[in-house]
């Protein structure tokens, strides 16, 4: 089905991760922006009570994220007759909190699962609908934690880096499609992940700035902006740390993550 709002075509965005957090602000984001939006989440009562709450723009779609088939059933059940598709964005994340060995293998190949494979099972699924778009557009959730590991979170950080590697990948291997790759790197945000993590020393020192709706409002900047950098730091602090740890030795760098997670090297 194609949809018009006021004699024009409605652009499409897709967000797993999309009953809370930073994925339910972007929904909201993109809709006030006249996106037609779709939502993925394995919540399923979180998933329908925010579809309620926003409107008829949003469309909410159960999805494991590791189940490639549900991918399939989500983007054609959203994208419709003409197959089309403007924005994926890869927002479904998990996060344990600890010391690695303090963390089962099943957790950290839980978060692995998710955080990894979740991400290119997404993209693999919307290829063909992206590819029906002009200057269509995938925008990974990546983090300030890919600019260097971060002790107690040290599984989530390395799924980070894997996020920016492909990020970086894509973005080359998929310009001949018209298809722009790009990532978001926030620090800490204010949603249930971080406040359920208190192992994470380095939030008590820096603080929590950023809110979901201020990573959204960046992710719809994005969506719209006709060249848009393939990496963007959100707030202050993620933008200085990656100008610090481009400029300083890896020494260094090493110190003052230690330093800000309270761990003794």
């Amino acid at each position: 089905m194609v949809l018009f709002r006021s004699g024009r075509l409605m652009k499409r965005v897709f967000i797993s991760g999309g009953a809370a957090g930073i994925g339910r602000a972007t929904a909201e984001q993109f809709i006030k922006a006249g996106f037609d939006v779709g939502i993925g989440d394995v919540n399923e009562l979180a998933l329908r009570e925010t579809a309620k709450s926003l409107g008829k723009a949003c469309h909410p779609y159960v999805l494991d994220v590791c189940d490639p088939a549900a991918w399939a059933r989500a983007l054609e059940g959203f994208t419709g007759k003409d197959g089309r598709l403007d924005v994926l964005i890869n927002n479904a994340g998990i996060l344990y909190a600890g010391r690695a060995e303090a963390i089962s293998f099943e957790q950290h190949s839980r978060l692995v699962d998710i955080n990894i494979k979740g991400v290119i099972a997404g993209c693999q699924a919307a290829l063909p609908y992206l590819k029906n778009v002009r200057h269509s557009r995938v925008i990974n959730l990546c983090s300030a934690s890919a600019i260097y590991g971060q002790p107690s979170i040290a599984s989530y950080s390395a799924s980070k880096f894997f996020v920016r590697g492909w990020t970086e990948a894509l973005n080359i291997e998929w310009a001949r499609y018209d298809i722009q790759v790009l990532s978001v790197w926030p620090i800490f945000v204010k949603t249930a992940m971080v406040d359920n993590a208190p192992e994470m020393k380095a939030v008590d020192k820096m603080g929590v700035s950023l809110s979901p709706a201020d990573v959204a409002k960046v992710l719809l900047r994005l969506a719209r902006q006709r060249r848009p950098a393939m990496h963007t730091p959100i707030g202050l602090q993620s933008s200085l740390f990656k100008r610090f740890a481009n400029l300083m030795p890896d020494a260094i760098t090493r110190r003052v993550v230690a330093h800000l997670a309270d761990v003794d090297v």
